[in-house]
């Protein structure tokens, strides 16, 4: 009913309903190519991740979908607490930035974390508790993902 209204808004001029009913391709886009599975949840925001190595080097890429939306110069953090470790990593890069749709009202936010050799082979373990993610004043808890219908 409330799309009606919006459609009936839109044809008279509303900018805020043309805003309400535009589809931001863009993000959707970018939302329906993420590879994998999440690895964590929480009310608003989904947290998506995978593990890279350049040059000797590793990373844990991390892509945030939801309500989370930074822009700062002082990085982030990202505490991994488990039954029989603790990690923090730290983002490889101080400057951060989300990109946010006004049409879903969703962001996402790409951050990589610095990660060494050592503790990849932790976060291959079971028994993850919780992944924190902190940045500027904003805190964000996930919990682990538990896929309801594995495809394997």
């Amino acid at each position: 009913m409330k799309e009606k209204i919006d459609k009936i808004l839109a044809a008279f001029g509303s900018t805020k309903a043309m805003e309400r009913l535009h589809v931001d391709d863009h993000t959707e886009d970018i939302i329906k190519n993420i590879d994998g599975t999440p690895i964590g949840v929480s009310n608003k925001n989904v947290l998506y991740a995978g593990l890279d190595e350049l040059g000797g080097y590793y990373f844990f890429k991390t892509i945030i979908v939801g309500d989370f939306n930074v822009k700062t110069v002082k990085g982030a953090t990202l505490t991994i607490e488990a039954a029989t470790f603790s990690l923090q990593l730290k983002s490889d890069m101080d400057e951060l930035e989300s990109e946010y749709s006004n049409a879903s009202r969703r962001s996402i936010t790409n951050i990589d974390f610095e990660i060494e050799k050592e503790q990849v082979q932790l976060l291959k373990k079971k028994g993850i508790k919780n992944f924190m993610l902190s940045s500027k004043r904003r805190k964000v808890e996930f919990t682990p993902y538990k896929d309801k219908n594995p495809t394997s």
